[in-house]
């Protein structure tokens, strides 16, 4: 397994990365081509014109079938009351003189009477545009319009047939004097929609504005204070998420400058040194110096040269490392983590052979990075063994906690480590008293913490049986599926 791997670049031809598209807005054609306050104009303009011509049209069609219905019912009421008087044989004498006297109670009505047996009508001349008399058995009252005139036609079980006709010019007058004044007030409804959509633009997006001022603050002070959130509506939502989001920008930068400011601290020490022992090495190699110090002393100052290039070494690589726990999110898959410890202790065991590693391992397996649990396990290694005294004992172990949770433990065979400082050796460079004389940068606990809690785990140290310290960690995950044969 690699335990060092090149970062992988956004664009290999080292442009930066396209930005992150949230949606497919292919399809809305007002996308990046209107402002908002425009596209919340035309929708209020759209949904209170709609609104307003559909009332306009309901109320147009209502009081046209209103007054229709009107007249309808009058000729009908009409219609009964001659029906009824063609059964009086008196009535029928002089029907000519009693049809001009109902035509001088209703001057706006033409009837024509056609009594029960008669072939033939008495009154006016109606057209009917159709033989409203053949209607067969029924009583009912039939209606048309005829050029201009509303026509009833109704026919007793006698077989008597009343025709009434109504000029309609006074009620179709009346209707598209109504449509005229609706149509009025529909176009004095669009151009109060047209003002009401401005003024509702304008003012829902008074809080935007609001933020976006903000946001160009921020930008144009670098100021990463939070935002003041008013209110508790979707703007509200939105400055909650903006300031979450200027929180984690601000602890990045924290972790930034706090990575810088301890790397050039412990940069610094072994750099010094190593340059004293370059330079006094130099020196030994201009004429006349070299019999300044003895062999066995020059071979011990190369020595130290070389142990501190790899103290360096790994110190740049734990830097290395640390940083890439604190950048962006790398892609996750699926790892063995009982795989991942054993390569771990091959490598462990490369170093000190001199030690008893006792490993009893369980199939496990999570979601996660193969290259950081692989690092950070190591470290655990490292630190146990470093803590070790040759031929002493180091143990490993994996126990199930349950179905989806999983104990690592490392157990040294060393002094152990102080309950006060327990929690403070996870701290970055962090090295106790009792370990300033042992070699390592002080980040190997603090990158395997790091990574654990990413990894939605816990670690803690405990004391061993022994006396030696405990590394405990657990993890999510699920048990390795062995495949049946």
């Amino acid at each position: 397994m690699i335990l060092r791997r090149r970062a992988s670049r956004p664009d290999t031809d080292g442009r930066e990365a396209p930005p992150v598209s949230v949606g497919d807005n292919s399809g809305d054609i007002w996308s990046g081509r209107t402002t908002l306050r425009w596209r919340l104009s035309l929708l209020t303009f759209a949904v209170v014109s709609l609104a307003v011509g559909l009332m306009t049209f309901l109320t147009y069609l209502t009081v046209s079938a209103v007054l229709t219905s009107g007249v309808d019912r009058d000729l009908e009421q009409l219609s009964e009351v001659l029906l009824e008087k063609t059964l009086d044989p008196f009535y029928l004498i002089n029907l000519d003189a009693k049809i001009q006297l109902f035509k001088s109670y209703n001057p706006e009505t033409r009837v024509a009477v056609s009594p029960p047996g008669w072939s033939f009508s008495r009154g006016d001349a109606i057209p009917v545009g159709g033989d409203l008399r053949g209607a067969g058995d029924t009583t009912e009252a039939v209606f048309r319009t005829v050029g201009g005139e509303r026509i009833m036609s109704k026919t007793d079980s006698l077989g008597a047939t009343i025709v009434l006709a109504r000029d309609m010019h006074d009620t179709h007058q009346l209707i598209t004097t109504l449509g005229t004044l609706l149509l009025v007030i529909t176009a004095l409804g669009t151009v109060l929609a047209i003002a009401a959509g401005l003024v509702v633009a304008t003012a829902g997006l008074t809080p935007l504005k609001r933020l976006q001022k903000a946001v160009d603050y921020v930008a144009d002070t670098d100021d990463l204070r939070p935002i003041a959130v008013q209110g508790n509506d979707e703007i509200a939502q939105l400055t909650s998420s903006f300031n979450a989001m200027l929180g984690a920008l601000q602890e990045s930068r924290t972790r930034q400058s706090q990575l810088v400011a301890d790397a050039g601290h412990e940069l610094k020490t072994p750099l010094t040194s190593m340059r004293t022992n370059i330079e006094l090495l130099m020196m030994l190699n201009q004429p006349g110096a070299a019999d300044r110090i003895s062999a066995a002393d020059r071979q011990d100052l190369e020595r130290d040269v070389m142990a501190q290039m790899t103290e360096l070494s790994t110190l740049i690589g734990d830097l290395v490392d640390l940083a890439r726990e604190d950048a962006a999110e790398t892609t996750m898959e699926s790892v063995d983590l009982d795989e991942v410890i054993v390569s771990s202790l091959e490598r462990v065991r490369r170093r000190r052979p001199d030690l008893d590693f006792d490993a009893d391992l369980a199939p496990w397996t999570l979601t996660g990075d193969q290259f950081s649990l692989g690092r950070a396990t190591l470290n655990l290694l490292d630190n146990a063994a470093k803590w070790s005294p040759p031929e002493a004992t180091v143990q490993v172990r994996m126990t199930p906690l349950a179905d989806d949770r999983i104990q690592l433990t490392v157990a040294d065979s060393g002094p152990g480590i102080p309950e006060e400082e327990r929690e403070r050796v996870f701290e970055r460079f962090y090295r106790a008293a009792e370990s300033r004389s042992q070699p390592g940068s002080g980040l190997g606990l603090a990158i395997a913490k790091q990574t654990v809690t990413r990894h939605g785990g816990t670690i803690r140290i405990a004391e061993a049986a022994g006396g030696g310290a405990l590394v405990i960690v657990e993890l999510p995950g699920q048990p390795q599926v062995t495949p049946s044969r």
